[in-house]
């Protein structure tokens, strides 16, 4: 199985890449959010999940292993294959969707293409419980590429899920609260008042 790509773009199409691996091009699914920060010569490096059928081998391509995971889970939603799984990854970044779930922000998740509001509703619904850990998981990213999506206030917010849960609230709480502060703080977000707006909105 192949689990990563290194080498230069050698074309971008709409819905995919061919990546040249020392001369041999490999073509790669990705979601437009991915396809849109590449071009023609440029180095990339990408996480990849093999699919494999008994007609043909498909790989598609992330930034990031947090978005890779995020597109692993969405599959488990009855209703989302991978086609409805990178148009979602392509609308939201793995922060913005784990943020959507863990508020039950339902409309964000309806804007993808192919996803209506009953979906909307069966995505959000299964995957709270799950949200919390990948939305940690993507804030603790390092910085480079795959990784500008993220907020800079990422690793802070992490902190505050991580104190909020040790403070006792279950992480899809902590996660939800932490959404509502970061929102609401933006770029004045650390973690201190992270904790303290979300222990805010968690006493209401």
């Amino acid at each position: 199985m192949i689990g990563k790509l290194r080498g230069k773009v050698d074309a971008v199409g709409e819905s995919f890449l061919i990546v040249d691996v020392n001369g041999v091009g490999y073509e790669v699914q990705a979601s437009t959010r991915t396809l849109r920060n590449l071009k023609s010569g440029d180095d990339v490096s990408l996480t990849i999940d093999t699919h494999v059928r008994e007609d043909a081998i498909r790989l598609f391509g992330f930034a990031s292993e947090v978005e890779r995971s995020w597109f692993r889970v969405l599959q488990a939603v009855q209703g989302v294959g991978s086609k409805v799984a990178l148009a979602l990854l392509g609308t939201l970044s793995p922060q913005e969707l784990a943020n959507a779930i863990a508020l039950g922000d339902w409309a964000s998740v309806e804007q993808a293409p192919g996803i209506g509001k009953k979906l909307a509703l069966r995505i959000v619904a299964e995957l709270k419980d799950k949200a919390s850990s990948l939305a940690v998981a993507g804030l603790q990213l390092p910085a480079g590429a795959g990784a500008s999506a993220v907020p800079e206030y990422g690793n802070a917010a992490a902190e505050a899920i991580s104190a909020l849960a040790n403070l006792g609230y279950a992480p899809a709480q902590a996660s939800a609260a932490v959404a509502v502060a970061a929102k609401e703080l933006g770029d004045e977000a650390d973690t201190a008042k992270l904790i303290r707006r979300g222990l805010k909105e968690l006493a209401r």
